[in-house]
C-alpha cells in the first residue's frame, strides 16, 4: 500500500471511530464492551454504503459543498437512527441554514433519545426560527418542563433563549406566560416572565414579575440586578443604584454587583463616583485589563490625563482586545496635552478596523493645524476604503477646507460626491450648510427640503432651515414651526432649544426666548448659545449678566469668533 493511501486509511479509521465508536470494537473486545442496551446507543453493522455516505458527508463539508454534506448526514441519520449522527446532522444543517433538514434530524434525535433535554431544547430553537410553528415550540417546551422536574429551574431560565429568533415578542410573552403557569411558586418562572415582558416593551409587567421573583427569593442577585436595570431604563437611576448598593452592603464580596453598580454610576454620568468604584475593583484585581481600561477611560473623561495615560498603556500592554480603541484614546489624550507629535504617533499605530477611519481623520486635522493643509488633504485621499468610509473622509476634508475659510472649495468637493449619491442625507446636509455660508440661500433651502422629504424625522434639517430663516428675520412663523418640529423629534436638544429661543427673540417674545436660552446654556455652555443668551439679557437691561455670560464662555472658548464679535459689537455701544 503506498504511503498516501496508508495515511488516508489511518485518518478514515480515526474518523470512523469518532463517529461510530461501536463500529471500532474488535472481535476480542466485544465480550467486555458495554451492550447497546446499557449505553442507549443502537447496535450497528457498518456497511459499505454507510461508510461511503459518512465519508461523502465529511469530505463535502471540508470542501465547502455544504448542501451535499447536509443531505448525506440526514440520510445517514435516517438509516442508522443513531443519536450521535442525528445530532451531527442537526449541527451541519443549522450551519447551512437548512431549517427543514435540521428539523428532520432533530425529530430523529428526539425519537431515539426521548429523554434528552438537549435534543428538545434544540428542536424548540429550530422551530422558533420558522413561521407558524409557535404551537409546536410550545408543545415541545411544555413537555420538556413537565418531564424534567430535576432540571426545572434551568429549563425555566432558558425559556426566552428558545424564542430568541421570533420577532413577535408579544406572542412570545403570551406563550411564556402559559408555559410558566404551573410553576409560579418558583422564582425562575417569574424571572422568565419578567424577561419576556421587557422584550415585549411591557416594563410594568416586567417589574411586577421580578418583584414576585424577589418575593420568593429575596436576596437573589440575578433578579436584583435585573430589577436595577429595569429601574434605570424607567428613568429611575437613583432607585436602581440604591437597590444595588443595598445588596452590596449585604454582600460586600459580590464582584458582579460591584461592577453593575460602577456601570450604573457611569450611565448616571456620575463619573467621579464611578471611577472610585472601578478603582476599588482594580485594587482587588490589579492585573485585570478590563478594569485598567475602565479606570483609564473614566480618568480621561474627568481630564485626569496623568492617571488615564499610564492605565490605558497598561491595559494595552496586557493585551486588551480593544487595542486600537486604546491607541485612539491615547492619541486624544496627547492632543489634549498639546502634544501633537505624540498624538500623531499614537494615531499612526491604529490598525485597519473599527477605529482606523477616526484615527486618519485626526491625523489630517493635526496636520492642518500645523499649517500643512495640502498634506492633510492628501493623507485623507490616500486612505483605501469602501464607499461609506470614503464619504466620511470627504466630509472631513470639507471640514478642513471650511475651517480655513475655503467654503467654495469645500462645497465643490461635496457636490462632487453628491453627483455620485444625490440622495445621501449626510452630503445633502453638509452641502446645505456650506451653501448658507456662501450666501446661496436658495441652494441651502432646496437641499434641506429635499433632505426632509427623504427623511421626515431628520430633526437637524428642520432646525437648520428654521434657524437660518430666523437668523435673517425671514418668515418667522414658518421658522418657528420648523424648529418646533425639530424639538418634537429630539426634546431637550440644547442646539434646537437655542434655535427656538432665537426665533422667539426675533418675534419679540423675550420672556420665552430667555427661558429657552437659559435651559439650552445649562445643558450645553456652547459659545454660540452664550452669544444669543447674552444678547437677550442685554435687551432686558441686564448688561452685567450678559457680560458675565460672555466672559465666562470666552474663557472656556478663547478662539470663538462668535463671542469676540458680539463682545466687540455691544462693547462699542
Amino acid at each position: 500500500m503506498n504511503r498516501t493511501l496508508s495515511l488516508l486509511t489511518a485518518g478514515l479509521g480515526l474518523a470512523i471511530a469518532f463517529a461510530f465508536p461501536a463500529f471500532a470494537q474488535t472481535a476480542d473486545a466485544e465480550a467486555d464492551a458495554p451492550s447497546a442496551e446499557s449505553t442507549g446507543i443502537p447496535g450497528q453493522t457498518l456497511t459499505a454504503q454507510m461508510l461511503y455516505t459518512f465519508l461523502l458527508a465529511e469530505i463535502a463539508g471540508a470542501r465547502g459543498e455544504i448542501g451535499i454534506s447536509v443531505q448525506a448526514y440526514l440520510d445517514l441519520a435516517q438509516r442508522t437512527r443513531d443519536p450521535r449522527i442525528a445530532r451531527r446532522a442537526v449541527e451541519i444543517a443549522l450551519f447551512a441554514r437548512d431549517l427543514s433538514a435540521a428539523t428532520e434530524a432533530a425529530r430523529i434525535w428526539i425519537d431515539v433519545e426521548p429523554e434528552s433535554a438537549e435534543a428538545r431544547r434544540v428542536m424548540a430553537g429550530i422551530l422558533s426560527g420558522g413561521s407558524g410553528q409557535l404551537e409546536q415550540v410550545q408543545i415541545q417546551l411544555a413537555r420538556l418542563l413537565a418531564e424534567s422536574p430535576d432540571q426545572i429551574e434551568n429549563h425555566l431560565m432558558g425559556l426566552n433563549r428558545a424564542f430568541a429568533r421570533i420577532d413577535d415578542k408579544q406572542a412570545v410573552k403570551s406563550i411564556i406566560d402559559r408555559l410558566t403557569e404551573p410553576y409560579l411558586d418558583l422564582p425562575e418562572a417569574q424571572f422568565a416572565r419578567a424577561q419576556a415582558a421587557i422584550a415585549a416593551d411591557d416594563a410594568i409587567a416586567s417589574l411586577a414579575a421580578i418583584d414576585l421573583a424577589l418575593g420568593l427569593r429575596p436576596d437573589w442577585e440575578l433578579a436584583i440586578l435585573f430589577k436595577a436595570q429595569l429601574l434605570a431604563q424607567s428613568d429611575s437611576p437613583d432607585a436602581a443604584l440604591q437597590l444595588i448598593k443595598e445588596h452590596i452592603d449585604r454582600h460586600p464580596e459580590s464582584q458582579n454587583a460591584r461592577v453593575a453598580y460602577a456601570r450604573g454610576l457611569v450611565s448616571a454620568r456620575r463619573f467621579d463616583a464611578a471611577r472610585d468604584e472601578f478603582r476599588k475593583l482594580l485594587d482587588n484585581a490589579p492585573n485585570d485589563r478590563d478594569l485598567m481600561y475602565a479606570v483609564g477611560l473614566l480618568s480621561a473623561q474627568l481630564d485626569d490625563f496623568d492617571a488615564a495615560a499610564p492605565l490605558l498603556e497598561q491595559a494595552l500592554n496586557a493585551g486588551h482586545p480593544e487595542a486600537d480603541g486604546i491607541r485612539l484614546n491615547l492619541g486624544q489624550i496627547a492632543e489634549r496635552r498639546d502634544d501633537s507629535e505624540g498624538a500623531l504617533r499614537w494615531y499612526r499605530t491604529v490598525e485597519p478596523g473599527r477605529h482606523h477611519t477616526d484615527a486618519q481623520i485626526r491625523i489630517a486635522a493635526l496636520l492642518a493645524q500645523q499649517g500643512k493643509l495640502q498634506q492633510a488633504r492628501e493623507h485623507l485621499q490616500s486612505v483605501h476604503a469602501g464607499p461609506d468610509t470614503i464619504k466620511r473622509l470627504r466630509l472631513a476634508e470639507a471640514q478642513l477646507l471650511r475651517a480655513e475659510g475655503r467654503e467654495a472649495e469645500a462645497l465643490e468637493l461635496i457636490d462632487g460626491e453628491l453627483r455620485k449619491a444625490p440622495e445621501d442625507p449626510d452630503l445633502l446636509y453638509e452641502s446645505s450648510m456650506l451653501a448658507e455660508q456662501l450666501g446661496q440661500l436658495d441652494v441651502m433651502e432646496g437641499r434641506l427640503r429635499k433632505l426632509i422629504s427623504l427623511q421626515p424625522d431628520h430633526a437637524h434639517a428642520y432646525n437648520a432651515l428654521g434657524y437660518s430663516l430666523a437668523d435673517r428675520g425671514l418668515r418667522l412663523d414658518e421658522a418657528e414651526a420648523l424648529i418646533a418640529r425639530a424639538l418634537e423629534l429630539t426634546p431637550g436638544d440644547p442646539f434646537i432649544l437655542d434655535s427656538m429661543g432665537w426665533v422667539n427673540f426675533r418675534q419679540g417674545d423675550t420672556a420665552t426666548a430667555l427661558a429657552h436660552l437659559e435651559k439650552a446654556y445649562s445643558l450645553r455652555p456652547d459659545p454660540e448659545i452664550a452669544a444669543h443668551l447674552g444678547e437677550v439679557l442685554w435687551s432686558l437691561n441686564r448688561q452685567a449678566d450678559a457680560t458675565r455670560i460672555w466672559n465666562e464662555a470666552l474663557q472656556a472658548h478663547p478662539d470663538s469668533a462668535v463671542l469676540k464679535n458680539i463682545i466687540r459689537r455691544f462693547g462699542e455701544r
